[in-house]
């Protein structure tokens, strides 16, 4: 016979109810303050895909010179939004241990 006891339910979980009944956020109200909180990682995603569509662009129209130097371009952009994603860790770890 299985016991009919309740697996007991992962903290994280827990965690996440709570706060959503404490402060229900939709989509674009959390874009928002993400956006706010760490704008660089928003302008390199940007950049990233302008690059990339200028660079498909050129290469469909047979400008070898200039697709590379997109795709160039690309990879930078790319560096530049990880770089923008791991500075804006370090800097949230830090602010939560000068509290």
């Amino acid at each position: 016979m299985v016991d009919a006891k309740e697996e007991p339910e992962f903290d994280w979980l827990q965690f996440r109810r709570a706060s959503d009944e404490l402060n229900p956020e939709t989509f674009s109200e959390k874009l928002m303050r993400r956006t706010k909180e760490n704008p660089f990682v928003p302008i390199g995603a940007l950049l990233t895909v302008g690059c990339l569509s200028m660079g498909l662009y050129s290469f469909r129209r047979g400008e070898k010179r200039m697709s590379q130097l997109m795709m160039r371009g690309r990879i930078l952009a790319q560096g530049f939004t990880v770089a923008a994603l791991i500075g804006g860790v370090a800097l949230t770890a830090m602010k939560t241990n000068a509290k």
